[in-house]
């Protein structure tokens, strides 16, 4: 229906967002006291901080308390300072930051301090009271030190602070001016005074640092009767203005001016607790203010107006911001609602937003609140409610997040994306995860607790503690994370410090992990159900279940519950992990639950749900031992009886009691569990105690601490060391001896007594060694004779203890000659005891080489057997490597076999080696380097194609596949893998056309063979084969893909394949098919000469099947019912007779029969059908024939055909339309009277049209028509006429065709009628077309006349629309570019300064000038930096250098114009090209432009303003990649400048890290400047060590170009050992590159090892040398692995310190860490050093001279200098 298509339009209609209102919105809620008739004075008012109570103080000086609904609760009266004075006046009043207590300053030089309580009914007493000697007048009570400050003004001036602890008052600062109103800052570091001077003061106290003190702010025009602090300093006064000031500067920000007649005074003010709303109470209303944070500017909002309100007394807001109270003259006091905006969330929480920055949460079904504020003041964009427990909200730089349970809140720097996860598993933090890391909030905290990067953001995956117990400082809370760095890896890490506490790495994945409350625990499950503990303290894991289901701590303690199969087992002491108790259970464990001092485990078996209990003693006793009550955890652990368990607990027990030496119940412990010896040890040490305390009272701890207590106490933990000093330190050695001596430990004991020189020594050490040799302890007796130093005795007794190593060591470390029959018995006994290696050392020390080779040799020390080989047998080393390589491989450590099989020039076994390890691209390295046409070579590479096959890296298979000659094998493998593209592109390149197309159709027929079409059509394509493949679809009869290609490739043959097709199928009787493809053909019809639709050749296949059903069907779809009908028709002629005549009407179309025959002008058969089936459908024959007659132009016999249709009205209109007159008038006198009146009409406006308008007007009088007439000659402009004929027939219509008349004229243009009406004086109407005249309607010129014209007619006639003349008229000139007329028009009404901003927008400069020269300086001054702006947007630079000369140096700068600004710089001074030159490269290095900083720094230098250190360091750093020995003037300027610029670091200080990073910067530009320019000289030596001491920066320089640009310099020295070492790791780091594996884990350091060459250097993503030269180094370098002659080490020299070997160019030994000074010659050690006598930069003597004598100049200081040959 109607209405609901219309309801429905509507509900689709796009409605607009409201948007958010912004501004402050006050709603009237309850009035609390109602106004008296009478003035009553409010005099103060208050809310406390709590928000629960509001207090009012009144005329007669009473309090009246009411709570935060408005419900007045309580009130008590103030007291007087004495009793006799009854007329003081309550000056102010505030409550105590705890809400507790209540200030009132009173006009009787009293402040009194109310405690209230913080409940209703508490009893109420003053707490304090500060007497002053002039009346008080103020009052605030700032927060910064909780309830301890309380500060108010006073009559003389002074501003008073009174200490509530002291009770007594200070002066916090003095002024000459009554004190009239005060304030403090909404964070309690500071407030505000107001005096009667209208001077304004500010405090802080010393909490706000830097700006703690006194001063004088500003000075306000009128007293300041009210003042407050929030974003800016408000006060107000009598003369009704608001001034807004900056709470810093004083500075006037803003203020607002209003009628004093209307406001009369403004006695009051507050802001809301956000600082951004402030409302300011005047007579009979009060008015708002906004503070617009996007603009920074304060904005008048809403302002409340009420009769009879009288002047606002006092305003209070609450302080979470939702409420305000106004308090009047006449006692008055209301409550408003204060919102922002409101909304309800989910149906459970409504939001307030009080402030931009404060919204108020309330919990809808219990009604709690809480405040959720951004503390910096930012505003609050969105907040979400999770759980119905969590707040989140975010702000434009912070996130807030709060616990609706604990009220507590955190507001962090956060800078996310939007797509933050929070999780809220923790009820101590948010856990939020952003772009893979997770953040960690602790609730209450304003600050993130720390973060960590980890993909796996599942509860279970990650486990956070924090310890909230409420007696630990804050620094003392442990916080720790357990997270995964990867399913296999678990980091813990330590939250407060940030340091890593424990990596665990495992060997299967993890799926579950959790620490204990305390954190010194962490549970975790793998994949494989296995359960784990990890011990953070001492960093050990242990393994708890083989196969685990479920794991649980039991809440709030160190129990676990974990479930194997059918097995609960529990630990109730985990420090002993094999102590555990197990409960069989029948089902699976659901959860623990711990309540009502009871703990279960829930058990689903299937049907019931069964519960069972653990013991709450053990769980308790875990709690007991958390809080060291030692007491209890015994008391409980005696309850229950000993099992493997509880004895655990008794163990744990015992030793916290001894280290906290509570021997008495380490005792009990020790007692329980059996071990009857430390009981009564422990017994015997407590009456040790007992004896101590009775010789000694001072002993505390009962006697512990004597020594001999203390000793015992060791001695029974085992610290038997720490017990002997115990003794030593009270000098009783002899008890000491003692001790070792009943411990059987006689070596401690003779020790003991050698070093305090006992008497006794030696022969306590004779009857050792006696008691030794009797107990066959031949060890312990060669021992001691070794100390001895009688070391053949020591021999032999080892060899007769069967220690050989032992003995052997003697002789190699002592030098010991024994004769060659010892020698040969301790080697015998070394191989004996399979101590092969010891057996070749001890050889290799006796300089039995030979012997040592076939020892390690035997003992598979290979290394040390090549060694040896090297030095003393080279022709071993061959064979030696090839076993050590086959050992290898036999330990299964084939990647480590390659190189050693490369030593061994066994190449085969190195590749097989490297296949078997997958070590690919080092087996591709090593056959790339053999005979490409070894068949075995040819087979491996077939190996290598086919493993990167099956990793479907198929470039890199068809790589190797080529080389292994088996193109067709990587066709093959294309194919298999559908990449018919590469498969192609590879055998066009290797394989012949002929080859290409046999291979193609013998593998298409093969997919054609398996079905699959699709694979062998693409083969078929690709070999340019269509037609096999088209042949291929016609024999599967997929007709579909066969005429898809015919389509695509036999588009000609299109319609033929569709009629082929649609005949076979015909053919075949398949008529549905062949209907298809008849309506996608198109048919050529031998009967018309245009091809007809295919759709009609379907329906004629049906037709002659007899299948007409099918055939109405076809026709409808594609014909149309009209096409079915014909069928129809057809079907029916076909049948013919009675049964045509059923068939029509079963079809019901005897209509549609007679309406075809009428069509086709065949009226004859439809007036037979029409009679004999549908008689009433005679007239509609007749008419169509009558339609007929009259389209063949016979109108009498078509008249004759209407009349019988019944229709003579059509017969009529036909002789109308043919201008028949007097047939038309005769047909309707005869057959319609009521038709003459239109056929008068007709023949009038036909005679009208014509220009007769005599005949017209006759016909229409006839007709009596003649306002028709009238209108007609209205319509054609004829007025006159018009007019005329209506005075004589219509005397109405006369007054229409005046105004008619009018209007036509102002509808032509605007022009004409502006023109009109100001012709006619109608001055409005011609105004307001004026306004709507633009360009379009005239020229230009003309335009600005008429707006001229319109502008003049405003000043002189209509004033009422000059405002908006100025606005529409002035902006249309404008627009027209006509800003001179447009400011001459402003200059008439005397608006200058608009005249001058048109002069300025149009750039009428000379003018703008002159007008507001002769307006104010400052519209001047605004002028010419108009000008100069518009200068520097349009880049007219010279125009700018010469209208402003001072300024085209910083246009330059600022457009980015550097070629020019430094033209100008040099113009001037050093300092200011410098300057210049420094911002250049500070750009060029933010652009990371690094290399164009060199021609910038040689052309101009190097500015030495510190503001420039750090784009220098930057430049210096950017530059390391770029860096070239080619001895470039630039790079020697770069050395300059850098030198110069650490120099001027030095002087002003800079910090040692930044001297240390130019420092190291300097030193690798000097080496890359200075190495060509030695080589020049013929200093290739020292030019060639300065390159390689390059490598020692690698990581500042690149790694791989560090290495590299070291290693060639070597080689170019001829230094092939350190070329090879250093270029072999330039090819590490490039392997490492290409694979992406940028771990140094992958690089091996032993060759590096005695150098100080960095390992921990990061690898470049991308490579900084070439590819060719990295390719001929690769050659070079796997040419030379293969030279017997080339020792693959550096060159070496022994440390003078320690004697170590060192690579001769390290400065820094690796063994002692004895460091020596850089030569500046060489960049080599200098041992025999002098210095430079200006930079003091030491050199080695021999260099220093042989360079000083050629050059004379100092290489780093390029001073002059003199050689040197005396040292001293």
């Amino acid at each position: 229906s109607y209405s609901f298509c219309t309801l429905l339009k509507k509900r689709k209609k796009k409605r607009k967002k409201r948007p958010w209102i912004k501004a402050m919105q006050l709603r009237h809620v309850k009035t609390l006291q109602p106004a008296q008739p009478h003035v009553a004075r409010v005099t103060a008012a208050c809310w406390s901080p709590n928000n629960k109570r509001l207090a009012v103080a009144d005329h007669y000086r009473f309090v009246h308390l009411f709570d935060e609904n408005g419900e007045k609760r309580d009130k008590f009266s103030t007291r007087p300072m004495d009793n006799r004075s009854k007329t003081y006046m309550v000056r102010g009043m505030v409550f105590s930051p705890d809400s507790a207590k209540l200030a009132i300053a009173q006009s009787d030089n009293m402040v009194f301090v109310y405690k209230l309580g913080l409940e209703w009914g508490e009893k109420k007493s003053i707490c304090n009271k500060f007497a002053q000697n002039v009346p008080v007048t103020c009052v605030c009570w700032p927060h910064i030190r909780g309830n301890e400050l309380l500060v108010f003004g006073v009559a003389d001036g002074k501003v008073r602070i009174g200490t509530l602890a002291t009770n007594k008052c200070r002066n916090l600062y003095c002024t000459d001016s009554y004190v009239v109103s005060i304030a403090a800052s909404q964070d309690g570091m500071g407030l505000i005074s107001g005096h009667l001077d209208g001077s304004i003061h500010r405090y802080y106290f010393e909490e706000a640092g830097a700006l703690a003190g006194t001063a004088k702010l500003c000075v306000n025009p009128c007293v300041p009767q009210g003042i407050s602090w929030g974003e800016s300093i408000s006060a107000v006064g009598n003369d009704c203005k608001v001034y807004f000031y900056d709470p810093r500067t004083g500075a006037a920000q803003q203020h607002f001016d209003y009628d004093i007649s209307d406001d009369r005074e403004f006695s009051c003010c507050t802001f809301n607790p956000s600082g951004h709303s402030l409302v300011v109470g005047a007579y009979d209303k009060f008015r708002v203010f906004n503070f617009n944070m996007k603009q920074g500017k304060w904005e008048e909002g809403q302002h409340k107006t009420f009769d009879n309100l009288y002047s606002v007394t006092a305003i209070s807001w609450k302080h979470d911001g939702a409420k305000l109270a106004v308090a009047s003259l006449c006692g008055a006091i209301d409550m408003y609602d204060a919102c922002i905006r409101r909304y309800l969330y989910k149906g459970k929480f409504e939001f307030t937003y009080v402030s931009h920055s404060q919204v108020i949460v309330k919990r809808l079904s219990t009604g709690t609140r809480i405040v959720l504020k951004s503390q910096f003041g930012y505003e609050i964009v969105k907040v979400h409610v999770y759980q119905d427990l969590y707040l989140v909200s975010h702000s434009p730089t912070t996130l807030l997040v709060g616990d609706l349970g604990s009220c507590k809140l955190s507001e962090v720097p956060w800078n996310g994306s939007g797509q933050e996860n929070f999780v809220f598993d923790n009820p101590q933090v948010c856990m939020v995860f952003n772009a893979g890391e997770l953040s960690l909030i602790e609730y209450g905290r304003n600050e993130i607790l720390g973060s960590c990067r980890t993909e796996y953001m599942l509860p279970h995956l990650l486990s956070v503690r924090v310890n909230d117990a409420p007696d630990l400082d804050e620094d003392k809370r442990q916080k720790i994370i357990a997270y995964l760095v990867d399913r296999q890896s678990i980091c813990i890490l330590d939250l407060v410090s940030g340091i890593r506490v424990a990596t665990i790495q495992h060997s299967s994945k993890i799926d579950w992990l959790e620490l204990n409350k305390r954190a010194t625990k962490l549970l975790f499950k793998d994949k494989t159900r296995q359960l784990f503990l990890y011990d953070i303290n001492t960093q050990t894991k242990a393994t708890l279940l083989n196969y685990c289901t479920y794991v649980s701590w039991v809440p709030d303690s160190d129990v676990v519950v974990a479930q194997n199969r059918g097995d609960l087992c529990v630990w109730y002491s985990i420090d002993s992990p094999d102590r555990v108790a197990i409960v069989p259970i029948k089902g699976d464990v659901e959860d623990i639950e711990r309540t009502d001092g009871k703990t279960e485990v829930i058990v689903d078996e299937g049907i019931n749900t069964v519960a069972y209990g653990l013991d709450e003693s053990l769980i308790e006793f875990g709690g007991a031992m958390e809080d060291k009550d030692f007491e209890k955890a015994c008391d409980l652990l005696e309850q229950i009886t000993i099992t493997p368990e509880t004895e655990a607990m008794w163990q744990n027990l015992s030793q916290l009691a001894l280290q906290d030496k509570k021997l008495h119940i380490a005792e009990r412990c020790f007692a329980a569990l059996g071990d009857v010896s430390k009981a009564r040890a422990l017994n015997k040490i407590g009456e040790l105690a007992q004896q101590a305390m009775g010789e000694d009272k001072v002993l505390n701890h009962e006697g512990y601490d004597h020594y001999t207590v203390r000793a015992s106490l060791e001695v029974l933990n085992k610290n038997f060391k720490a017990a002997e000093s115990i003794y030593l330190e009270r000098n009783k050695v002899g008890e000491a001896v003692a001790m070792w001596e009943e411990l059987f430990r006689f070596d401690e004991s003779i020790a003991v007594a050698e070093a305090k020189g006992h008497k006794d020594a030696e022969k306590m050490r004779k009857t050792y060694y006696e008691w030794l040799m009797e107990t066959k302890q031949q060890d312990k007796a060669a021992e001691l004779r070794e100390r001895e130093g009688k070391y053949t005795e020591a021999i032999n007794l080892y060899l007769a203890g069967g220690l050989p190593a032992r003995a052997a060591n003697i002789v190699n470390a002592y030098q010991v000659t024994i004769p060659q029959q010892q020698q040969e018995a301790i080697a015998t006994a070394l191989f004996k005891a399979q101590m092969f290696e010891k057996a070749g050392d001890f050889f290799e020390k006796l300089g039995l080489n030979e012997r040592a080779v076939e020892a390690y040799r035997r003992g598979h020390a290979y290394r040390r057997a090549v060694d040896l080989s090297r030095r003393e047998f080279p022709g071993y080393v061959i064979s030696l490597e090839e076993e050590w390589g086959d050992w290898l491989v036999k330990q299964k450590q084939v990647d480590a076999a390659i190189n050693h099989y490369i030593e061994a020039r066994q190449e085969m076994k190195a590749i097989n080696s490297a296949i078997n390890s997958r070590q690919w691209a080092k087996a591709v390295q090593i056959l790339d380097m053999q005979d490409q046409h070894d068949p075995t070579v040819l087979r491996y590479y077939k190996n290598i194609a086919t493993h990167y096959e099956e990793g479907h890296q198929f470039s890199e298979a068809e790589k190797y596949y080529l080389k292994a000659q088996l193109p067709k094998d990587a066709v093959a493998m294309y194919t298999r893998n559908n990449m018919w593209e590469a498969a192609h592109k590879v055998a066009k390149v290797h394989m012949s056309d002929q080859q290409i197309s046999d291979l193609y159709v013998n593998q298409a027929r093969q997919l054609e063979l398996q079905g699959k079409f699709k694979d062998a059509e693409l083969l078929y394509r690709k070999i340019k084969e269509p037609d096999l493949a088209i042949h291929m679809y016609k024999k599967a009869k997929k007709y579909d893909d066969m005429i898809r290609l015919v389509a695509q490739f036999r588009v000609g043959l299109l319609p033929k394949t569709y009629l082929t097709l649609a005949q076979h199928l015909e053919k075949e009787g398949n008529y549905k098919q062949a209907e298809n493809y008849f309506i996608q053909a198109k048919v050529e019809n031998t009967g018309e000469e245009s091809p007809q639709e295919g759709w009609k050749a379907a329906v004629n296949m049906y037709r002659s099947a007899k299948l007409w059903e099918d055939a109405i069907r076809v026709a409808k779809m594609h014909g149309g019912s009209g096409a079915s009908r014909n069928v129809v028709i057809a079907w029916a002629l076909d049948l013919g007779g009675d049964q045509g005549c059923k068939l029509l009407t079963r079809f019901g179309m005897v209509e549609q029969a007679i309406e075809y025959c009428n069509n086709r002008f065949l009226f004859d058969t439809a007036f037979e059908l029409a009679q004999k089936g549908m008689p009433n459908m005679v007239p509609q024959v007749h008419l169509k024939h009558a339609l007929y007659l009259e389209d063949e132009g016979h109108f009498k016999e078509a008249e004759d055909e209407f009349i019988k249709a019944g229709r003579p009205k059509e017969a009529i209109e036909m002789y109308i339309h043919t201008h028949m007159w007097p047939d038309a008038m005769r047909v309707a006198g005869a057959f319609d009277q009521s038709a003459i009146r239109d056929v008068l009409i007709a023949e009038a406006k036909f005679a009208f049209e014509r220009g007769d308008y005599v005949h017209a007007q006759r016909f229409f009088l006839e007709a009596n028509e003649p306002e028709m007439l009238v209108m007609l000659f209205k319509d054609a402009g004829m007025f006159q006429e018009a007019r005329r004929l209506a005075q004589d027939h219509c005397q109405h219509l006369v007054q229409q065709i005046d105004m008619d008349e009018g209007k036509k004229a102002a509808d032509k243009s605007p022009v004409q009628a502006a023109k009109y009406f100001d012709n006619a004086g109608d001055y409005g109407r011609a105004v307001e077309e004026y306004f709507k005249i633009t360009v379009n309607h005239a020229p230009i010129e003309k335009c600005v006349e008429m707006w001229t014209r319109c502008f003049n007619l405003c000043m002189n006639q209509q004033r009422d629309n000059l405002p908006l003349a100025r606005k529409v008229i002035i902006e249309k000139l404008k627009a027209a570019d006509k800003f001179e007329q447009a400011a001459s028009l402003l200059e008439q009404i005397e608006d200058y300064r608009a005249a001058v901003k048109v002069y300025v927008e149009g750039k009428i400069w000379n003018k703008a000038l002159s007008l507001a020269s002769n307006v104010s300086q400052e519209l001047e001054d605004y002028v010419q930096e108009e000008r100069l702006s518009s200068m520097k947007q349009e880049g007219e630079g010279e125009e700018i250098e010469r209208v402003y000369p001072s300024a085209g140096l910083d246009f330059y700068i600022e457009s980015g114009n550097w070629e020019k600004a430094m033209g100008l710089a040099r113009k001037q001074d050093d300092e200011t090209r410098t300057e210049v030159a420094a911002k250049w490269v500070e750009s060029l290095v933010g652009d990371e432009r690094f290399e164009e900083c060199l021609e910038v720094v040689a052309k101009d230098g190097m500015s030495m303003d510190f503001r420039f250190y750090a784009t220098y360091t930057a430049m210096a750093k950017g530059l390391m990649p770029h860096l070239k020995p080619d001895g470039t003037q630039e790079l020697m300027s770069l050395r300059s400048g850098l030198y110069q610029l650490l120099e001027q670091m030095k002087k002003t200080g800079q910090q040692q890290e930044d001297l240390a990073a130019v420092t190291k910067y300097l030193k690798v530009v000097h080496r890359y400047a200075m190495a060509p320019i030695m080589k020049q000289d013929g200093f290739q030596e020292y030019a060639a060590k300065l390159m390689v001491t390059v490598a020692r920066f690698a990581g500042t320089v690149p790694a791989d170009k560090a290495f590299f640009d070291a290693g060639n310099a070597a080689k170019e020295m001829g230094w092939t050992n350190t070329a090879f070492v250093l270029l072999n790791r330039f090819l590490d780091i490039s392997e490492l590159q290409e694979e992406q594996e940028l771990t140094l884990e992958q690089l091996e350091n032993a060759d590096f090892v005695e150098s100080d060459i960095p390992f921990d250097f990061e690898i470049p993503r991308e490579p900084f040398v070439d590819a060719d030269p990295a390719e001929k180094t690769r050659q070079w370098v796997l040419s030379m692995s293969v030279d017997r002659k080339l020792e693959q080490v550096l060159k070496a020299e022994k440390c003078q310190k320690c004697g170590s070997n060192n690579w001769e160019g390290s400065l820094k030994c690796h063994n002692c860490w004895d460091e020596v000074d850089e030569c500046v010659v060489t960049g080599f050690p200098a041992q025999k050093k002098i210095a430079c006598k200006n930079c003091n930069m030491p050199a080695i003597k021999d260099d220093w001279n042989r360079y000083i004598t050629k050059k004379r100049l100092c290489p780093w200081c390029n001073s002059q200098q003199s050689t040197i040959f005396n040292e001293g």
